[in-house]
Order: structure tokens, then sequence, then C-alpha cells
């Protein structure tokens, strides 16, 4: 069963302004919980509603879920690293040359499905075959990390996408031990990065493989990258007034997202204690609304504790001053 708790929900769909004949892309499917919200939002025959995933049980499940709701929503396969073509496959219509959209969002916390799933080779919490993969056609795998890339190459992933200090331990004990024989499970992986560990270390904290498995989660499914691409193309595509609303969990995430917008954010003379900007800015193409991320509230953090970590960032598209493109 396909079961996922949406992340700030209210608080980003209501930070997207929803117009009944907008159109609105969802980037990170995943359970539909937030594309549900957009969609009920959305005239019948006048909005839009564009979902992205490169997950085929999301995909199968969003589908179900977002029957009610017909033609007003349309679910392409696909990394959202490839957002300008998913949106001209789906045929939005462009503008100079590239799609328009009036809204974007990106959820970027892995699924608890596929957390869960002890198949999916995810979760520290079950043994299973090491994968990790979100689109299990492609040919890296968390395997391939695991047993074929060197041990300054799983150092460095593990120092840089985990935040993880042991992680020279770490590598060292992943290369001696597949020398004996490959590393097939998330089992053994658990007990070598609790080999490299100290036992102290271990005692306190989240779980000791948590961060080495994150890393080499973004490594698998190279989920910074991806994200930095697809959010530079939100930027071009929304449309004037149009909103782009970002969930991270990280905040290797998190420092993507906020300098991305930082350097897109029009020069800002409004003082500090502003929540929204009010001058005009200067040159640059967004507005932040509001200037700080929004966080979780403590009744979501009591019904959800995934969501502790999220934090949502909200920009919205300057309108083109006059004489722009004259």
């Amino acid at each position: 069963m396909f079961h996922h708790i949406t992340v700030l929900k209210e608080e980003a769909v209501a930070g997207l302004r929803v117009k009944e004949d907008g159109v609105y892309v969802d980037c990170t499917l995943g359970g539909a919980g937030h594309s549900e919200a957009i969609a009920s939002r959305l005239a019948p025959g006048r909005g839009r509603l564009i979902g992205l995933d490169q997950d085929d049980t999301a995909l199968a499940h969003a589908r179900e879920r977002l029957k009610p709701f017909g033609d007003t929503v349309t679910l392409v396969k696909s990394n959202f690293r490839w957002l300008t073509d998913a949106l001209r496959q789906a045929g939005v219509p462009e503008e100079n040359g590239v799609p328009r959209v009036d809204g974007v969002l990106f959820d970027l916390g892995v699924s608890s499905p596929q957390l869960d799933e002890a198949d999916r080779g995810f979760s520290y919490n079950h043994d299973a075959e090491l994968d990790m993969r979100m689109d299990r056609s492609q040919p890296l795998s968390a395997k391939v990390v695991v047993n074929e890339w060197e041990e300054r190459e799983i150092a460095e992933l593990i120092r840089d996408y985990g935040e993880e200090k042991f992680a020279r331990n770490i590598a060292k004990q992943i290369v001696q031990a597949r020398a004996a024989a490959p590393i097939e499970t998330t089992g053994q992986l658990v007990e070598l990065i609790k080999a490299g560990i100290p036992a102290a270390a271990r005692r306190t904290g989240p779980h000791p493989a948590k961060r080495t498995f994150q890393a080499i989660r973004i490594a698998v499914n190279d989920e910074l990258g991806a994200f930095r691409e697809a959010l530079l193309q939100a930027i071009e595509c929304a449309k004037p007034g149009g909103r782009i609303a970002v969930i991270t969990f990280h905040s290797l995430e998190d420092r993507i997202c906020k300098e991305t917008f930082a350097a897109e954010v029009a020069s800002c003379r409004c003082p500090p204690d502003f929540p929204v900007c009010v001058c005009g800015g200067g040159d640059g193409r967004l507005r932040l609304t509001p200037r700080k991320p929004i966080l979780p509230s403590e009744r979501e953090l009591e019904a959800n504790n995934r969501a502790r970590s999220a934090k949502l960032r909200i920009a919205e598209k300057i309108e083109e001053r006059k004489g722009e493109n004259d």
C-alpha cells in the first residue's frame, strides 16, 4: 500500500496562490498530496496541473488518486531535471520558445513508501538488496557505488552529501570488506558503517547509518545536480506573477534553493524586519514571499516527525517592467 504524509501541504499550496484557470506543475508527485490539493482548486476545462515523477509506483498511485480530476491533470514520467522538456511533452503553451506556467512546486523529501518498503533499499531499518534508485531503469545503484567506487570517492560523497565526520573510517571499512566479497545488502552496509563509527558516537544522535545512506541515495540519483538544474528551469518557465514553492529537508538542498533564489532576487531596499519586499527592487527576476522560510507547525510535527527538518521557501516572478522588452 502506498501511504505518504504530505508535509507543509496547506502552506505550500497557499503560497502558490492557485488560480482557477492557471497552469501548475508538481515536480515531485510522490504520494500526490500536494497535487490533489492544487487540482481541487482548479476549474475543470480551464485550469491544468502537470505532475512529474520518475518512480512507476508513485505514478500508478497518483493516477488512481487523481482520477476524479480527469483531464485537468496530466502525469509525465520524468526526472524533474528535464522540467522544460516535460512541460513541452505535456503540451503546455509556450511564449518566446519557453513553456509558461503559473506555479511550480518541489517537495524534495523522499516519499515514505520508498523509505519504508524494504525492496527499494533506501532504508537502514530493513535488510534488503542495495539499490536506492528512484528510477529503477537507470544503471547506477547503491550496489555499484559501494562496490566499485574508489575509497577516496566514497569518503568524499559521505562527507559532502551526508555531512558525516567519520566518512573516511566508513569508506575504509567498506573497501576492506568488499575485497573479500561484494557488499550485497543494506544490512551488510549498516554493520560496516557502525564499525567505522566509534562506539561513543553511536550511542547518541540519530541512527549511525542515517547520514551515509542519505549520501549514497543523493549520489545514486544525482539529487542535488538535478534540483539545481530544475530550479533554474522553473524560474525561466514561471510567468510574471507566477510562484515557485520549494520544500527542502536538509541543509544541502536548502542551501541550493536559498542561493539560487538570492542570485535572482531583485536588490531589496526594505528594512530587514519587513516580511515581504514592497520596494520593487532592482533588476532581479524574483521576490521572496515571505523573505524567511516557513517551518512546520507544532501540530504538524506532533502528527509527523519526518516533517521536523522541513523548510518551505517561496519566490514570485516579478512582473516585467515597461520597456524591458522594447
